[in-house]
């Protein structure tokens, strides 16, 4: 799992590739936790996972608790149709605001 960081207008564009598994939801983990400031606006541009475990989906709601808690805001895009399926089955797209583009992603968050 590698993850490049951005800032797009102030909002930090973390793109994750590869899968986000027991192994590598930790360290994904640990890079996303370190994000939230108050207020913050975080977009994970997801359209390079091909997988994603329940540690993965933990990774996520721990950062969508963090940010919450700061009063910031997460939200994802380009998931593919089998994490879109994982996320919906599971609830997690009831969290998570998702968006097909990364200009609509921006745009959401701006």
């Amino acid at each position: 799992m590698d993850i490049e960081f951005e800032t797009v207008d102030g909002i930090t564009v973390a793109t994750l590739f590869g899968e986000l598994d027991s192994r590598t939801a930790p360290l994904v983990q640990d890079k996303l936790l370190a994000l939230p400031r108050p207020q913050a606006r975080v977009l994970l541009e997801m359209s390079g996972v091909n997988y994603i475990s329940s540690a993965g989906l933990r990774a996520l709601l721990m950062l969508y608790r963090r940010m919450a808690n700061s009063d910031g805001r997460v939200a994802l895009v380009g998931l593919t149709e089998s994490i879109r399926d994982v996320m919906t089955v599971t609830g997690f797209l009831d969290f998570f605001a998702a968006y097909d583009t990364l200009a609509e992603g921006l745009a959401a968050l701006r």
